[in-house]
């Protein structure tokens, strides 16, 4: 698996916007082949950032993604939204295995 956490500082205004358009994202998102999981997690003492925990099925799965009409859609909308750039860190599953996403 190619996991990826997405570290999103998000404009305090925005925030239900931002929850918005990223929901519908995600809703999108785990109907892709080579998504496993994509969770949309908020930080409990700072509202205004989120983190996108997503779980590919080979190193190439983003890539994919990132060519989606809903992955661009989002990509557009929350730019205005977003404080700081985002930043990502990436990660390769210890326990499950790959076959303890599904």
């Amino acid at each position: 698996m190619f996991i990826v956490h997405v570290f999103v500082h998000v404009k305090e205004e925005r925030i239900e916007d931002f929850k918005k358009a990223t929901l519908e994202n995600a809703r999108n998102s785990i109907k892709e082949q080579g998504v496993a999981r994509f969770d949309v997690i908020q930080q409990q003492d700072d509202p205004t950032r989120f983190v996108l925990v997503e779980v590919y099925r080979t190193p190439g799965d983003p890539a994919k993604h990132k060519e989606t009409a809903h992955y661009k859609t989002w990509r557009d909308t929350v730019v205005e939204m977003i404080e700081e750039e985002r930043t990502n860190i990436k990660y390769s599953n210890v326990f499950p295995d790959e076959n303890g996403w599904d």
